[in-house]
């Protein structure tokens, strides 16, 4: 987790329990494509950021060229780089260590905003200061909503009910995913978001002490979620606020991406359901995410070899 305590600006609003009237973002990137541009374009042009954190996990130096160029035309981006591939987790927690605002948004690098969502979405949260997280609405590009935009909180029953497709087959059971449910007409608190787009005050931040560093990648936006909650934080979805996040365009290898999705469930497990009358579901998930990961890591990375191949994009690392 993160043991750094950025300084907080007071330029936007004094006490850090507030919501800000403008934030700093974060983004991880790695081997992201193009769409990094395109997603750091359309952040810069929010009226309400005021610095932008890149961390550069690994990224063509072409790509990382064009990078350098937005950063010198506006000096809100700041690029970390040179560090490797450190994962998704610690590449937030040294993002968000070199922001200064008391209001924070971690943005997936292939994300893209339409004019004045993070004003929008800072309006919808003026004054609630019962709410510690937040998130908008994350579409597809063909406008559905995403899965895991909003989710229960991961347990070793709903995640059973989820790996086995149970909640089509039995009335009443629910699975982790929200987005087949229907969209409420107002924001409404929900028990998990995507670390797509999370939007806290920095007092959230500090109070779960950041990303745990023992995901490299997947799950770490649930046990953020998680450990938030049983701290008795409000996590807030905001229906009437849309991002596009793109998916299907990092050039990562689907197998490193499956082998460290299925390390992380189970990692996630072990860590906060082990003991009790849940061990025995515990040791079925790790076996189920082992077996998803034979099952589901050759074929992707067949298909991913043949999209390389025809120049096309494989799915997204994150």
């Amino acid at each position: 987790m993160n043991p750094r305590a950025a300084q907080v600006s007071t330029g936007d609003v004094a006490p850090t329990r507030r919501w800000a009237t403008a934030c700093s973002v974060v983004l991880v990137s790695y081997r992201t494509g193009p769409v990094l541009l395109e997603c750091l374009a359309s952040v810069l042009r929010q009226d309400a950021v005021r610095e932008v954190v890149l961390v550069d996990n690994g990224n063509p130096p072409e790509l990382v060229a064009e990078v350098g160029r937005l950063a010198a035309a506006d000096t809100r981006l700041v690029v970390i780089t040179g560090h490797g591939n450190v994962g998704f987790a610690r590449g937030c927690n040294l993002g968000v260590a070199r922001t200064t605002r008391p209001t924070l948004l971690l943005l997936n690098p292939d994300a893209v905003l339409g004019p004045g969502v993070i004003r929008a979405a800072l309006d919808a949260l003026a004054g609630r200061e019962d709410v510690a997280l937040a998130t908008v609405r994350l579409l597809n590009t063909d406008g559905t909503e995403q899965r895991g935009c909003r989710r229960n909180l991961l347990t070793p029953w709903n995640c059973v009910v989820e790996q086995l497709r149970l909640a089509s087959l039995v009335p009443g059971l629910s699975g982790v995913n929200l987005n087949t449910a229907p969209v409420p007409e107002h924001p409404v608190e929900v028990p998990c978001i995507s670390g797509a787009f999370m939007l806290m005050p920095r007092a959230t931040w500090e109070r779960t002490g950041g990303m745990d560093e023992g995901y490299f990648l997947h799950v770490e936006d649930v046990d953020f979620c998680l450990r938030l909650r049983r701290d008795g934080g409000r996590i807030l979805y905001i229906p009437g606020i849309s991002v596009t996040h793109v998916q299907g365009t990092s050039r990562a290898s689907p197998l490193l991406v499956e082998w460290h999705k299925a390390r992380s469930l189970v990692r996630y497990f072990f860590i906060h359901f082990r003991s009790g009358w849940q061990a025995p579901a515990v040791a079925l998930i790790a076996v189920l995410a082992q077996l998803r990961f034979l099952a589901i890591a050759p074929v992707r990375t067949l298909l991913w070899m043949l999209r390389k191949r025809r120049g096309a994009h494989p799915p997204a690392a994150r």
